[in-house]
Parts: C-alpha cells; sequence; structure tokens
C-alpha cells in the first residue's frame, strides 16, 4: 500500500494506509512529498514536543523559492511569521502569554450566548429549506460570524472573511492541486492586512469593551503586541478559528449520520454531548497533521532525519492507533478515556480549543434538535478538502426533513 494524498480515494479515507502504515513503517519517508510521515501516538506525540523539532519551517520553505514567487510571497510570509504556531521558545511563550490575556476562560464563558444566538439565526434561514449543502449553510457561517464577532467585524464582511480565508487555506493548509494557491493567498493576506491594519486603528480611536481591546491592551512583563504582531494575531484567530471548527462541524454531522445507533443515543441524552465532542475529534477530527521541520540532524527509531526535513506528525492516524484506544475504528460517543491528539500536544497546543470545542457543542446539539430527521442525499458523494493540514469536505448535501 503507498500513502498517496493527491488520490482522491485515499484523501477521502486515509485511515486503512494509515492502519499499514503504523504496522510496517511508522517512521516513513514519503517521496511524493519529500518528507517523514509520523502515524503512531506515542512518536507524534514526541514530535509535538521535543527539542529536536522545530516550528519555525516558514524561512527555509521562502529561501528556496524562486525570484518571482518569492516576490508574491513576501507579505504572507512576514506576517505568517509573526504567527505565535510559526515562533519556537522564548519567542512563542512571549506571545502565548499575551494572548492568553485575552484568551480567559470568562472570554470564552461570555461567548456562549452569542454562539447560540448565531446558530439559532443560521438554522431559522433553513426553516425553508429542504436539500442543502451544510457546509455552505451552517458549518461554514456559525465559526465565521463567530470569530467575527469576537475581533468586532461587521457581519456584512462575512463573504469577504471567508473568502480570504479560504484563500490563505491554499497556502498554509498544503493543497497539491491548486497551480494557482500562491496568488490567492497572497492576495488574501494583501486584504486582511489592510482590513485590520483599519479596525485595529479604529479601536485604538474608539476604545470598546470586547476580545479586541483586551489583545490590544495585553501586557505581560510590560511587553505588548507590536503593530505587526496584533495584525498577525488577528489573521490567525480568523484564519484558525474559522476552518477548524467548520470542519469539526461539518464532520461530526457526517459521522454522526453515519452511525444511526450513536445518533439516537446523543440525540436522546443530551448529557453526552461532550464526550460527542470529544470522539468525532478523535474518529474523524478537523486535523489531518501538524508540520514541523527538523532542527538539527537526529536519529529517530532506526532513521536518519536531516537538519530541514519536513515532519507531517499524522495526528489523524495517531488518533486511530490500536495501542492506545480499544476498537480504534469504531465510532463510541461514550468512549473513555478519550486522549486524542486533535488539538496538539505540548507547548503548541491548540489556544483556541476551548472556543471550537463550544462551538460544536453548541452547533451539533441544537441541527439536531431542530432536525432530528436528517439524512444524506441520495447518491451524494463526498468531496475532501485537498490538504494535508486541515481535514474536512467542501461540500455536505443533506435532506433535513
Amino acid at each position: 500500500m503507498i500513502y498517496d494524498p493527491s488520490n482522491p480515494e485515499i484523501l477521502a479515507n486515509p485511515y486503512p494506509y494509515f492502519s499499514y502504515l503504523r504496522r510496517t513503517d511508522p517512521v516513513h519517508w514519503n517521496n511524493s512529498l519529500k518528507s517523514w510521515v509520523i502515524t503512531r501516538y506515542d512518536d507524534v506525540r514526541k514530535i509535538l514536543s521535543e527539542d529536536f523539532i522545530t516550528v519555525d519551517r516558514l524561512n527555509r520553505f521562502y529561501s528556496k523559492l524562486p525570484g518571482k514567487e518569492a516576490k508574491l510571497l513576501e507579505e504572507i510570509i512576514k506576517y505568517l511569521n509573526l504567527w505565535a504556531a510559526f515562533r519556537n521558545p522564548p519567542d512563542h511563550t512571549r506571545m502565548r502569554k499575551i494572548m492568553m490575556v485575552a484568551f480567559t476562560r470568562k472570554s470564552i464563558n461570555q461567548m456562549e450566548p452569542v454562539i447560540r444566538k448565531i446558530t439559532e439565526f443560521t438554522l431559522d434561514k433553513l426553516e425553508n429549506d429542504n436539500e442543502i449543502d451544510l457546509v455552505e449553510k451552517f458549518s461554514s457561517p456559525i465559526p465565521a460570524l463567530t470569530i467575527m464577532h469576537l475581533l468586532g467585524v461587521p457581519t456584512e464582511m462575512l463573504e469577504n472573511f471567508k473568502s480570504w480565508s479560504d484563500d490563505m487555506s491554499k497556502f498554509i493548509g498544503g493543497s497539491r492541486n491548486d497551480e494557482k494557491k500562491y496568488e490567492k493567498a497572497a492576495n488574501g493576506c494583501k486584504k486582511m492586512v489592510s482590513f485590520f491594519k483599519k479596525i485595529i486603528a479604529e479601536r485604538r480611536k474608539n476604545p470598546a469593551d470586547g476580545f479586541l481591546m483586551d489583545l490590544i491592551n495585553a501586557t505581560v512583563e510590560n511587553e505588548k503586541f507590536s503593530d505587526d504582531e496584533l495584525i498577525a494575531t488577528c489573521m490567525l484567530v480568523l484564519f484558525a478559528g474559522h476552518e477548524t471548527t467548520t470542519n469539526l462541524i461539518s464532520n461530526g454531522i457526517l459521522t454522526l449520520i453515519k452511525n444511526p445507533k450513536e445518533l439516537e443515543k446523543f440525540i436522546s441524552n443530551p448529557n453526552l454531548i461532550d464526550a460527542t465532542i470529544e470522539e468525532i475529534m478523535r474518529f474523524d477530527g478537523p486535523t489531518n497533521s501538524l508540520v514541523r521541520n527538523i532542527a538539527k540532524d537526529h536519529k529517530f527509531h532506526d532513521k536518519n532525519m536531516k537538519e530541514g526535513d519536513r515532519v507531517f506528525a499524522m495526528v489523524s492516524s495517531a488518533n486511530r492507533d490500536e495501542t492506545v484506544f480499544e476498537n480504534p475504528d469504531s465510532f463510541m460517543i461514550n468512549r473513555s478515556p478519550n486522549r486524542h491528539l486533535t488539538f496538539g500536544f505540548g507547548p503548541h497546543l491548540c489556544i483556541g480549543a476551548t472556543l471550537a470545542r463550544e462551538e460544536g457543542r453548541i452547533a451539533l446539539s441544537s441541527l439536531f434538535i431542530r432536525f432530528p430527521k436528517i439524512s444524506l442525499k441520495s447518491n451524494s458523494s463526498f468531496e475532501w478538502v485537498d490538504a494535508m493540514v486541515p481535514r474536512g469536505l467542501k461540500k455536505l448535501s443533506v435532506v433535513l426533513k
């Protein structure tokens, strides 16, 4: 079996291939990706936490680009390099501490009524429909509108924000088949930077309570974000908060519909919502892999990894590791314990995980309360996003009633 993520069949269901790699070649050099592919649970945890690994992978990539492409991507590389996700300690530690001033449990709890209002508003718009694409009409608008509220962005900007985020995803997520991904990413970045420059300047001129003001004022050990770091962090919150949660909701809907016995348990027992969200994230979550680079030559098991080598830590494979999870290919909403790695592990554990879980809980429980007989459209096929990092559906056609 050859793991080729450009193959649509493997993209749709990579799990048999991951199982094969876990058994036969868990530290796998993939020629088509020119990267290491790590598939076992314990190995993925090591890759995400040990010091022979670096998250600073953009500069090496950028230095090898031809002049025309390098010029095109100059601005997006500048701002992506300021994302906490691409910084090593001590810079990452400093940035994460500042972000945590705004990303408190209290601030997330205050978002619950907002998320419920957005969800009910979105569901109300579906009442007169029968056959719809849930990604477009439900899974995508809810996290987009939630993040926009968090950042104080007018709702009429929804389509713009979705477009900018999708364009950047082509580059960040590792799309393999879009020839214009660099051009799209550069365009999306340029528009996003311009917008956030204006909204941050406006908020400083006219202060108002909320997450963005907290982020602007956040001070740790007499340090604050620079203007460029503020813009970059807003971009990160928008991008990561929109895409990941969209995929969590879409994958969750599909998984529940395809497992009717578990869906019945879920609908009949609302107390299972937290466990259901965790099992969705384990079974077919929104993250396929997390990417790292080798910081220095290192022997990992019996393989010689060279400085600069790219590594895909396949969290979606780790979450099906039979040495950690009993019956890993079965979807069981009362699974316990459930130590999945969907939000990462170690110092770069996703800072927005609590918000994503809250959105997932509210969106899924509200959808199935409103439309308990929801079903997949007959003869519908599922096209998955062409990317190595996120895992999500492009479209999910359903019948609501």
